[in-house]
């Protein structure tokens, strides 16, 4: 039996909505084939199935085990077929696509005058919409075709199509240099984390400096726009400026609102830029203009007008539910946001598909958050465990790493230190083995080793020691980072204080908003 997580066709047929099904069924009896062919046959079949069995398949008799592969490619086709037809997959990108098809079946034909006509309208069309790849793509089919269609103005159609087709060249060119980039230094993102120290920056100013393309802001577009700031913005992620991520989501958002009409033709951005906008004043601890700017996106992706699809749902469940946490955890609200959890679990099941495992674990991590500053220590650990023993989490390192360091500080709370020794050395070497070992955590795991020595009597002494010593990474440029995965020093002030976490995390909130 093969893993339905790995049939690309079973998958594409479970994502399918009602209407999307009926109307492949649809479009199959406008084919004029038989309704009992053999890849509607099979579209019947694995519609029906739970999971995938290749083995249903073959006792069905629908097709021999030779075929089978072809029937599932030439189904998968025809599903995309029917689905490209979809009112609803018709956007702006697919319009132009559709029309320079026309344009180059009329061109094929010998019926240039039509064909050009066709693709003035759709570049024009294209270039009003930033999309300068397609553009170009038809600009070059114009000029195959001016130079087989002889009017008398070919001479100055020659140097119009020159200039543009140098333009959109030049964008493009800009584009690509950009998105380069910023790919580049969002694969750094997802692989380390943050710069650890003066040679990781050095690296990573080095790489920035030497990729950055010279440019004029006035000149360039709305995507290169784009491509720019999400640059910086990885940029000043990885170099840990949080001010300076705030300012670049800032303009990477700003720049959908004031050209409202990209919202639509690019929502997918349009979400992420939101998301990272949220992140960045969550780090800064903004806590009143993240609340605002939360609800302006709830109210974006609620209107009637935002696109709907499957992978904007998946998106829109993601950064909307993880930043709901993230605000719990700026106002110190725990037990509030325990209702997330549910909401969570059901969305991860039902759009697991469409979002990576480093996502989910990054979800996980958060709800252990929450727990643990809700005081359930027992249900932290069950979360922190489904990260620590995901043996595929190739990305963010950082994030393993402290998942095991707050493990260590759960399992203390928890009263469950029996294995404690066995964990911390576990912890330890993990840390080695990632070269992550910061000095936050070297505290850390040193506390809770020698708290077997410890009388209870000089508990106290030693939490305030602890955060005497951890007051000092607050705002070191390459520690900080510590805090932002979990809040140690609001931990050991309740500890000091004997009060709960989440009330002097609150506190903390209410001071700041003022």
């Amino acid at each position: 039996m093969t893993n339905a997580h790995k049939d690309t066709l079973f998958i594409l047929i479970k994502s399918l909505s009602k209407s999307e099904k009926r109307q492949f069924k649809l479009y199959v009896g406008r084919l004029g084939v038989n309704t009992d062919a053999k890849f509607l046959a099979l579209f019947n079949l694995l519609d029906k199935m739970r999971m995938y069995d290749e083995k249903q398949i073959l006792e069905s008799g629908i097709v021999k085990k030779a075929q089978l592969s072809n029937l599932k490619a030439h189904l998968y086709k025809q599903i995309l077929v029917s689905l490209r037809l979809n009112p609803v997959n018709q956007n702006i990108r697919v319009q132009i696509r559709e029309q320079l098809d026309f344009a180059t079946i009329l061109y094929q034909k010998g019926l240039y005058k039509q064909s050009l006509k066709i693709l003035d309208k759709a570049k024009n069309f294209a270039i009003d919409n930033e999309e300068k790849n397609v553009a170009y793509e038809i600009v070059e089919l114009e000029k195959i075709i001016e130079t087989q269609y002889i009017t008398r103005s070919i001479p100055a159609r020659a140097d119009e199509l020159a200039v543009q087709a140098k333009e959109l060249s030049e964008h493009n060119v800009m584009t690509s240099k950009l998105s380069n980039l910023s790919l580049q230094l969002y694969g750094m993102m997802l692989k380390v984390g943050y710069v650890r120290d003066d040679e990781d920056l050095r690296s990573v100013k080095d790489y920035f400096d030497s990729h950055l393309p010279t440019y004029r802001l006035e000149d360039l577009g709305f995507r290169e726009k784009l491509w720019l700031y999400k640059a910086y913005l990885w940029y000043s992620l990885l170099t840990q400026d949080f001010l300076s991520a705030y300012k670049y989501a800032s303009k990477w958002v700003d720049l959908f609102y004031d050209n409202e009409d990209m919202i639509s033709l690019n929502p997918v951005f349009f979400l992420k830029g939101n998301h990272y906008l949220l992140e960045a004043l969550f780090f800064v601890k903004y806590s009143t203009q993240f609340k605002d700017t939360l609800e302006r996106l709830e109210s974006q992706v609620n209107h009637p007008k935002f696109p709907q699809n499957d992978n904007i749902a998946s998106l829109t469940f993601l950064y909307v539910n993880s930043n709901k946490l993230n605000l719990h955890f700026l106002e110190g609200t725990f037990s509030r946001g325990l209702y997330l959890v549910n909401i969570i679990e059901y969305g991860i099941k039902k759009h697991r598909d469409r979002i990576d495992e480093h996502h989910v674990m990054l979800l996980y991590y958060k709800i252990a958050c929450l727990y643990f500053g809700n005081s359930d220590h027992k249900n932290c650990i069950l979360y922190l465990k489904r990260i620590i023993t995901n043996k595929n989490l190739k990305m963010r390192e950082d994030l393993m790493c402290f998942a095991r360091v707050l493990s260590l500080v759960a399992h203390y709370e928890a009263g469950m230190d029996y294995h404690l020794e066995v964990q911390l050395k576990s912890t330890y070497k993990f840390l080695l083995k990632m070269n992550d070992l910061q000095a936050v955590q070297r505290e850390m795991i040193k506390f809770l080793r020698n708290l077997g020595d410890i009388y209870p009597s000089e508990l106290h002494n030693e939490f305030q020691k602890l955060y005497n010593e951890l007051k000092k990474y607050e705002n070191h440029p390459y520690e900080k980072r510590a805090f932002l995965y979990l809040d140690i020093l609001s931990w050991l002030e309740s500890h000091l204080q004997n009060r709960p976490v989440s009330e002097i995390i609150r506190e903390k909130a209410l001071v700041a908003s003022r």
